[in-house]
């Protein structure tokens, strides 16, 4: 379900619940005893990687690491991800890590190989599936070694398939119900993922802070290495930010444009992990751990702060320039995890 769907079906289970609530004024306006024995409404479960509110469901999160260069494009299942993290990889191409907890597409793909920056992005999400098609054997081992359950092609074989309308490597797709099972059996204690955000109230207008900036877009510039253009540009008619890549929209298989309720930007420094691929390339490895900038798209606005993380296994957080916390729109979110000084922002007049 895109970020859209939710967003309106949050909006019409609120007005259903609304309506409920009249009718219950109405009808215990007569004073009689007996309603004082009625319970209290049951509140609804939050989502943890959407804000949402709902039937949130028992499982781990799934991580599933998706191909996005041109011929990885146009990718299955990424526009159902709640969570999205972009990441820089060899020849200043990006990746992307889609995480999936509060419902799963039927396919997900092409999943393609992992890399040392997932270990710390992984760690935020408590005990997560990771589907992932395989690794230089430094990588592969670091894998085998955090804290997730391996759902990998290496480990669920039969959770995978390859499709022989595209070649190799962009062709391998994995079925999340088939991971989940595989997963389940590795470790039927995996929990759900933890809250990675702090969340504004849902439907609560977005804050009125002298820090909050009116935005057209952010758009990245190329610089320190980054190859991928990316741009994201506010749609106040379908209360998204939309994304292009490259100079072309980006959509899924399906046709459906790619968007986001929330898009933070989280400069991040990379290092040379010391591995080279194939060609003899520098594989980049981001400083996930630590503290840097970090800007907040939101309800069409811009927030500048700080990300910090401690710990591998611990949580970022991200902090608005006063020191509270930045609060997003509940629904869903793409983390950039890009170098610093590659993007800027469009203002919503035009200007820089």
């Amino acid at each position: 379900m895109n970020p859209i769907r939710r967003r309106l079906a949050w909006v019409g289970g609120a007005a259903v619940l609304a309506a409920g609530v009249v009718g219950v004024v109405v009808l215990t306006g007569d004073d009689d005893p007996a309603d004082d024995d009625e319970p209290a409404p049951v509140e609804e479960a939050v989502f943890p990687l959407l804000g949402t509110t709902g039937d949130v469901p028992d499982r781990p999160a799934l991580a599933v690491k998706i191909e996005n260069t041109a011929g990885g494009r146009p990718q299955t299942g990424v526009t159902g991800a709640d969570v999205v993290f972009e990441e820089l990889v060899e020849g200043g191409l990006t990746r992307l890590l889609a995480v999936y907890h509060s419902d799963d597409p039927d396919t997900v793909g092409p999943v393609r190989s992992a890399r040392s920056t997932d270990i710390d992005l992984l760690g935020e999400l408590g005990r997560p599936l990771f589907a992932w098609s395989g690794a230089n054997p430094t990588f592969a081992a670091a894998v085998r070694a955090a804290d997730i359950v391996d759902v990998g092609a290496g480990a669920a074989p039969d959770a995978y398939r390859r499709d022989d309308d595209r070649p190799a490597p962009y062709n391998l797709y994995a079925s999340p119900e088939a991971l989940r099972s595989a997963g389940a059996e590795a470790d039927p204690a995996a929990g759900p993922p933890p809250t990675l955000f702090e969340y504004r109230t849902p439907g609560a207008p977005p804050p009125d802070a002298a820090d909050v900036e009116p935005v057209a877009s952010y758009t990245t510039e190329g610089a320190d290495g980054l190859a991928t253009t990316v741009r994201w540009d506010w749609d106040a008619e379908s209360d998204a930010w939309l994304r292009t890549q490259d100079g072309t929209p980006h959509v899924d298989d399906e046709g459906t444009r790619i968007s986001a309720t929330n898009v933070v930007v989280r400069f991040t420094p990379y290092r040379d992990s010391g591995v080279r691929d194939s060609t003899g390339a520098v594989v980049p490895e981001a400083t996930a751990v630590g503290e840097g900038d970090a800007w907040l798209l939101s309800e069409g606005g811009l927030q500048r702060g700080r990300w910090h993380k401690p710990a591998p296994e611990a949580a970022t957080t991200y902090t608005a320039a006063d020191g509270e916390a930045l609060r997003l729109a509940p629904g869903t979110t793409w983390i950039e995890v890009l170098p610093p000084d590659t993007g800027d922002v469009v203002a919503a007049d035009g200007g820089d």
